[in-house]
């Protein structure tokens, strides 16, 4: 037992005598050996008190040896830590535990519990309780309560950054540390990776800016003095002395600033596929000198996880995020995301008197290019294309693929006309330049529109449609150009709003039109001008509604070629007109040979040959008596992938005929290549026959061209009679136009030629 005086003079007249050792001291001993608890008494008439050999142990005593006074006693006590253990020793307080730390030299700092015990009848004047080494359960309980703190802190933040100096910061406060830091790794301008200090705190009071500075300012790669090193093998270190370590590359500073030691550990963890990852590195400092068996590195590894899951979760986040406002295809702003970076530019240029433009894009004859070599080739012109219109409008400009061939620019400050002006022809510039696909050169072009605010809407969906009401203009005029909403009349607006919505709700009735069998053929005859013959007929498709109204071809074909909605029109064209020929079998009319215009987009499809010879099989139809008109622009657009088809429709046995010749480009080379039977004279021509020499010359020529090429010629739009002597008189065997037969329904047709055997 040790004995141990107290802060004053005792009362007693014998202040140095033992106090009475209690009985069955010895065997307590060793059951406070074996329960590693100590016990002590404290006489407070004599001021005297006495540590069992465990007890003295506990507190850093020399387990023989007598001291005086209760400040011998708690030597090793943290001294903001002794009044509390004072008053539970002494009695003075109520009987509660009292938690104090101990410090040594050997085994840094304890945690200590002192229990006051009920007094003892045998001795009634003594206090007496006892002492508990509760380090490990102090070091669990506050390793418990860092980890709820940073569970808190890392799975509600929405950024690294923002939680980061927040878990710095808490670390240092909870398990004593002066200066924390995160070093996290990026790649520098020539793409090597380094670690840099990006956050670090420490207390106001500690005047520690400059090594905050010196630290920030510094950049290591893998290796690099100890944080380098930490981070190159993923293992954590101390540094005992941060002013003589060479390892250290900021002695100079830390000894400036009266930094003493320190912990560095890496942040890692393993991805999904097994990958090791190591984003950065954090590093604790102390002006004390830190032992290795400190609590930080038993929770080091959990911080480490905490961080590098959050890590893990934010770039998930951040990937899914990206995600939802990506489109696949392009990596552009998806429709959404576009819509609403335009909602919030709308509300900014409100507030702020802004000016921007938006500009909307449509590919043209796109859907040509996915029918006759699949979606892959359109995808590839999708993408090609997006990456040239992303190069020509770089941040902070906005580009969205708005699905399909549909793309849109937001363009921040410009109100520029001339700037507009510039990029939409950069833009259309982009578009014709031809796609390479599996060694092919896919040619398309634009229509581009343009609308500005707060000129054309101050609202997403006004300068939308203001947008898209300047690119239909565009494809009314021809397709590949370019068009600014004009407000140059007060009542422009409202018309172009009208025309727009007038072809959306065209568009949708034609669509319950083609399902409600509002569609139906009429049939324009093809004579022999000689003669007067029946040589065969051209099927017209035309829209009579429910009520009656009839639409023209003019307004609905043009806005079926500009949706999906020609596809389906082509093909039900194709279908009726067979099972018109079908219904003519056995009949004077059996051999007629039936003309159908075909769209760009159904003669640039690769299966239009199968599934020609299917309906003519199923409906026992000779194809021979099938005649398909293509124009030459249609040609022109994907000359090679339409010659093929060519080819396989002809080696079917079906005809093909060039329509509205004289109108394209193609050369007399390629005509003479082309797998066609026949000619059209477009009727522009035609129509000045009797007083202009200019198209009979024309005439003239295209007839002897057919002669040589061993082609039927037939001449389009014959009105009047001096039309048609000026086509005999050029040697042109074939003609159709109102003077010689309107079109009529076939039954109609049927009356009209009774005893006529097509030639």
């Amino acid at each position: 037992m040790t004995n141990c005086q107290g802060f004053r003079s005792p009362p007693d007249p014998a202040p140095n005598e033992p106090l009475e050792t209690p009985p069955g001291l010895a065997m307590a001993a060793v059951l406070e050996r074996a329960a590693g608890l100590g016990r002590w008494w404290h006489d407070p008439a004599t001021g005297r008190s006495a540590l069992s050999t465990v007890a003295a142990e506990l507190l850093e005593m020399p387990g023989a040896a007598d001291a005086d006074g209760l400040y011998a006693c708690f030597g090793h006590v943290v001294e903001d830590d002794i009044p509390t253990l004072t008053r539970a020793w002494t009695g003075t307080a109520a009987d509660a535990p009292a938690d104090v730390r101990v410090v040594s030299a050997a085994r840094g700092l304890r945690w200590l519990r002192a229990t006051p015990l009920p007094v003892d009848p045998a001795r009634p004047r003594c206090h007496h309780g006892l002492l508990q080494d509760i380090t490990d359960l102090t070091h669990a309980a506050v390793r418990e309560r860092l980890g709820y703190a940073l569970t808190e802190y890392l799975v509600g933040t929405h950024t690294l950054e923002d939680a980061i100096t927040h878990v710095i910061q808490l670390i240092c406060r909870k398990l004593g540390w002066e200066w924390g830091a995160y070093w996290q790794a990026a790649r520098d301008a020539d793409g090597r990776e380094q670690l840099h200090c990006r956050h670090f705190w420490h207390p106001p009071s500690q005047a520690l800016e400059h090594f905050s500075r010196a630290s920030v300012n510094l950049g290591m790669a893998a290796g690099d003095g100890l944080v380098g090193r930490v981070w190159s093998t993923g293992r954590a270190e101390w540094v005992e002395d941060m002013r003589t370590d060479p390892r250290f590359l900021r002695r100079g500073t830390a000894h400036t600033c009266g930094l003493s030691s320190g912990y560095v550990f890496p942040v890692t963890y393993t991805s999904d596929d097994g990958q090791h990852h190591r984003p950065g590195v954090l590093e604790f400092y102390s002006s004390l000198s830190r032992q290795p068996d400190a609590q930080l590195p038993k929770v080091s590894a959990t911080i480490g996880a905490l961080i590098a899951q959050t890590a893990q979760r934010l770039e998930t986040e951040a990937v899914i995020r990206r995600l939802a406002q990506l489109d696949e295809m392009t990596e552009l702003d998806n429709r959404a995301h576009f819509y609403a970076q335009l909602h919030d530019h709308c509300q900014k240029a409100q507030r702020d008197g802004g000016r921007f433009a938006l500009m909307f894009i449509d590919l043209d004859r796109f859907k040509a290019i996915n029918d006759a070599f699949g979606h892959e080739a359109g995808n590839a012109v999708l993408h090609g294309f997006a990456r040239r219109l992303q190069a020509l409008a770089p941040p902070p400009a906005r580009v969205g693929r708005l699905g399909g061939d549909e793309f849109a620019v937001l363009l921040p400050g410009q109100g520029d006309a001339h700037a507009l002006a510039l990029l939409a022809d950069d833009v259309l510039g982009a578009a014709t330049q031809p796609f390479g696909y599996d060694g092919m050169a896919l040619n398309v072009s634009a229509s581009v529109g343009v609308s500005r605010f707060p000129e054309n809407g101050q609202t997403a969906p006004e300068l939308l449609r203001s947008a898209d009401a300047a690119m239909y203009r565009v494809k009314q005029n021809g397709r590949n150009g370019s068009n600014v909403f004009s407000t140059s009349s007060p009542d422009s607006l409202a018309q172009q709003r009208a025309r727009l919505a007038q072809r959306l709700s065209i568009e949708a009735q034609l669509r319950q039109a083609l399902q409600a069998r509002e569609l139906q053929l009429v049939y324009q005859p093809i004579v022999e001008l000689a003669s007067g013959a029946l040589h065969g007929v051209e099927a017209l498709i035309r829209w009579r509604k429910a009520d009656g109204e009839v639409v023209p071809p003019d307004v609905f074909i043009p806005i079926a070629e500009q949706s999906d909605l020609i596809i389906g029109i082509g093909r039900w064209v194709l279908s009726q007109a067979l099972h018109d020929l079908a219904s003519l079998q056995g009949g004077p009319l059996a051999p007629l040979k039936v003309h159908v215009n075909m769209a760009a987009s159904e003669f640039t499809s690769s299966t239009l040959p199968a599934d020609l010879r299917a309906m003519a099989a199923d409906l026992a139809v000779p194809a021979s008596q099938v005649v398909l008109e293509l124009t030459e622009s249609m040609l022109m657009r994907q000359p090679e992938q339409v010659k093929r088809v060519m080819r396989q429709l002809r080696e079917t046995g079906f005809e093909i005929s060039l329509d509205d010749f004289g109108m394209g480009h193609s050369s007399l080379a390629m005509l003479n290549s082309l797998p066609i039977d026949s000619l059209k004279i477009d009727r522009s021509f035609v129509r000045e026959l009797a007083s202009g020499a200019r198209d009979r010359a024309i005439a003239q020529t295209i007839v002897q061209l057919g002669q040589h090429l061993q082609l039927e010629v037939v001449a389009e739009g014959i009105e009047s009679e001096a039309q048609l002597a000026v086509l005999r008189a050029c040697g042109c065997r074939f003609g159709q136009g109102y003077l010689l037969g309107r079109p009529l329904p076939l039954h109609d047709l049927l009356a009209a030629f009774p005893k006529h055997r097509p030639h």
